[in-house]
Order: structure tokens, then sequence, then C-alpha cells
């Protein structure tokens, strides 16, 4: 049973009242600690270079491993993310089928050798029996997966993020010295700014 809440102003930083927030269906909640605009920042960061692929931005981090420098105050930042689904083909009900009997076929690998850890006769048929138990009601768990969907997602993709520039930022205070490692470095970002 839930009490009736007594209408409040809005809660805003640094203002008291801030015991008089209203409960919600998650319970009584806590006031932000701060400003109220999220966790702390970390330290301040300086970006020592921007690349225009992964590969590069992770070139230069290992550069500084293994110039000894502290990479754990490195990070590579990804900037202008896109979501990218690669289409990898169509999906029929015996594609899925035989999709499902793989993974079927894994699990009941898997099962098999567990039984066939404990059998004392012949346990290569019961971890063959366990593949082929498991292979097929994974085609047909499969095949009517497929069925119940109506038609609907009749394709297979795969989804990756992709950035189109990676920034190395490195904290303030030892961004001199990431600047001087990197000047021995034969590799050119295309920009360094501070953040």
């Amino acid at each position: 049973m839930t009490r009736p809440s007594t209408p409040t102003a809005a809660w805003r930083p640094g203002m008291p009242g801030g015991d008089n927030l209203p409960s919600g269906p998650g319970g009584r909640p806590a006031a932000p600690s701060g400003d109220g605009h999220g966790p702390q920042a970390g330290p301040p960061t300086v970006t020592i270079g921007s690349y225009p692929d992964y590969p590069s931005a992770q070139r230069v981090v290992d550069y500084l491993a293994d110039n000894r420098f502290p990479v754990e105050r490195t990070a590579i930042v990804g900037t202008n993310l896109t979501l990218v689904e690669t289409v990898m083909g169509r999906m029929t009900t015996g594609r899925a089928a035989l999709v499902g009997a793989g993974t079927g076929a894994w699990f009941g690998l898997f099962i098999g050798l567990l039984f066939g850890i404990f059998t004392v006769g012949n346990w290569v048929a019961v971890i063959v029996a366990g593949l082929v138990i498991g292979a097929i009601w994974g085609a047909v768990f499969g095949a009517v997966a497929h069925a119940m969907s109506g038609g609907q997602r009749d394709f297979t993709s795969a989804s990756s993020l992709r950035a189109s520039q990676y920034a190395v930022t490195v904290e303030a205070d030892v961004a001199e010295q990431a600047r001087q490692l990197l000047g021995r470095m034969h590799l050119t970002p295309t920009g360094a700014t501070a953040r």
C-alpha cells in the first residue's frame, strides 16, 4: 500500500527539501549528489591526436605503453558514432532450421560430455546421442521460431558501431609527456585540440 504524496516543488541542486522527494514505483528516491548533473567528472583531459580509424588510435596508445607512459590515464574516444547493420543474407525456414541445428548440436555436445563423464559404459555413444538430439531439437525450434515470425525480418544481419574519428585523450597533467613521446612516433594525427 502506498501513501499519497503531497505535491512539492521540483527539486533543484542546492535547495533545501531534498528529503521531500515523492516516492515512486521503485520506492523512495535519493536526491542526486553533487550539483545534480550526474556523476562527478574525472580529471581534465586533453586530446593529443585524432585519427580516422581505430587501429591508428590503438597504435598510438600501444606506442605510449611501450615507452612506459601511464596508459591508465589515457582513453580512446570515438566521435560521430553510426550504427551499421550489415545484411548477411536471406533467412528462410530451412536456413533457420540449419542455424538452429548447429546451435542445438553445440548444446547437445556439451550435455553429452557432461553425461559422458559419469557413464561407466560406452561414453562415446552418450556424447554422440547428445549431439544428435541437440541438433534435432535445435532445428525444430529454429524452424518453428522463424515460421512464427510471419515473414517479419526474413534476413540475417550483424550490427556494429562505427565512429568517424577516434581521439586519443590523456589527463592534462601528463599531456606534455605524451606529446613528446608522440613527436618521436611517425604517425600523423588529423588534429590535436584541448577538451
